[in-house]
């Protein structure tokens, strides 16, 4: 089941540049921290607001997926990020309304969480994330760290 909007990313060229406008010192956020995603070779800063936050993703390879985003498309706009109970239900439950994932199986993400990516042609264009988060894991093997 859908939980909330948990994030919404934005691909970045610069990370420290980006978050200096999204920060304290610009638009006004406070900064939660930082991390290195080793299975989607990014590096995040994520910024809470209220519930949810904004996530900037900049590439820690010129290989990554948002490497390649960003030199076809530009900054801006990545993804929308919903968090789930159960992921290998919903990607299971999505499967079956006729979604296609750009992965079949769910790889490591930030904090510690499961996700996978719901593909932008099953959805008008918008690229979907959907996150387990730990603790919310009761049947499933935690994820393999960052």
């Amino acid at each position: 089941m859908i939980k909330r909007i948990h994030h919404v990313a934005i691909a970045v060229e610069n990370l420290d540049e980006s978050a200096a406008c999204w920060g304290e010192g610009g638009i006004g956020l406070p900064e939660e921290g930082r991390e290195h995603v080793a299975s989607q070779r990014t590096t995040v800063a994520m910024f809470p607001v209220g519930e949810s936050r904004v996530e900037l993703v900049a590439a820690s390879d010129p290989t990554s997926p948002i490497a390649r985003h960003l030199s076809k498309r530009g900054p801006g706009i990545h993804h929308l990020c919903f968090e789930v109970d159960d992921l290998r239900a919903e990607m299971a439950r999505l499967k079956a309304a006729g979604l296609r994932f750009t992965s079949d199986e769910p790889t490591p993400g930030a904090h510690g969480s499961l996700v996978a990516f719901v593909h932008p042609k099953s959805t008008g264009g918008v690229l979907l994330e959907l996150n387990e988060f730990p603790g919310q894991r009761a049947s499933h093997d935690p994820p393999e760290p960052t």
